[in-house]
C-alpha cells in the first residue's frame, strides 16, 4: 500500500514514516501542500495523511484543491485542533476522516485499515457495475455502452437486450428466453421482434457485432467474449 504523508513537523513526520514502514506500508513524505501539488498530485496513492497546520497553504485548502482536481484518494487529516467545527470543516472540504493529536499509533492504524477497506469496497462495487469484453464495455448503472472507448447510442430496449446477452456470455439462449427476459411473458412466441432487435444491435456495433453476437441456427443466439 502506498501512503503519502504531508507533515512539516520533522519529529512527527519521522514518527509517522517509521511506524508506517514497520507495519508494512510504503510511505512517501511531503513537507508542504505546494510540494504535493507540484510533484505528487499525478501519482497513485492508496491513502493520503495530511496535517492541518502546514506552511503557506494549510491542510484544509490542500484537501479542497485535491478534490477540485478530481483526486478522490481517501484522505485522513491530523491536527491538534480538536473542536467540533474543525472536524466538520475538514469533512466539508473533502477529508474522509479526522484524527486529533496526540493519538495512539494503534488508533491511526485502525483508521487507515477502515478507510482502505471502504475504498476497496467502493472500487469493487463500481467494477461490479461494468461488464467488459475486449473493446466492448457495458456500464449497467449508467445504461451506457462503449466500443473502443466511443459511446454507442442504444435505445433502452437495445441496451436491455445487450445486457441480457452479455450476462449470459458463452451460453446459447433461445428466442423464447430472450423474449421473456427482455420483453416479458406477454409477447407472442411467434413474433420476430428478437431477430429485429438483434439486427439493430449488430448494425450499431458494426463489424464487432459478428464477434460478439453469434447466431445459433434453430436455437437462438450466443454472446461470445472471444
Amino acid at each position: 500500500m502506498q501512503i503519502l504523508v504531508v507533515e512539516d513537523d520533522k519529529r512527527i513526520s519521522e514518527f509517522l514514516v517509521k511506524g508506517l514502514n514497520e507495519n508494512g506500508y510504503s510511505t512517501s513524505l511531503c513537507e508542504s501542500a505546494e510540494e504535493v501539488l507540484e510533484q505528487y498530485i499525478n501519482l497513485q496513492w492508496d491513502l493520503i495523511i495530511i496535517d492541518v497546520m502546514l506552511p503557506k497553504m494549510d491542510g484544509f485548502h490542500l484537501v479542497q484543491t485535491l478534490r477540485f482536481k478530481k483526486k478522490f484518494t481517501p484522505i485522513l487529516m491530523l491536527s491538534a485542533l480538536s473542536s467540533v467545527q474543525d472536524k466538520v470543516s475538514a469533512l466539508d472540504f473533502g477529508a474522509d476522516d479526522y484524527l486529533t493529536k496526540p493519538f495512539h499509533f494503534d488508533e491511526l492504524l485502525s483508521r487507515i485499515k477502515a478507510l482502505t477497506r471502504r475504498q476497496q469496497f467502493n472500487n469493487e462495487a463500481e467494477n461490479s457495475q461494468i461488464l467488459q469484453f475486449g473493446s466492448l464495455k457495458i456500464n449497467i448503472e449508467q445504461y451506457k455502452v462503449f466500443l473502443e472507448d466511443i459511446e454507442i447510442e442504444l435505445s433502452p430496449r437495445e441496451f436491455k437486450l445487450l445486457h441480457y446477452l452479455a450476462e449470459n456470455a458463452e451460453k446459447t439462449v433461445s428466442r423464447i428466453q430472450i423474449l421473456n427476459a427482455v420483453w416479458g411473458i406477454n409477447y407472442s412466441s411467434h413474433t420476430n421482434v428478437v431477430d429485429v432487435y438483434i439486427y439493430y444491435l449488430r448494425n450499431k456495433l458494426g463489424t464487432e457485432a459478428q464477434k460478439f453476437i453469434k447466431t445459433r441456427k434453430g436455437v437462438g443466439y450466443l454472446f461470445s467474449a472471444d
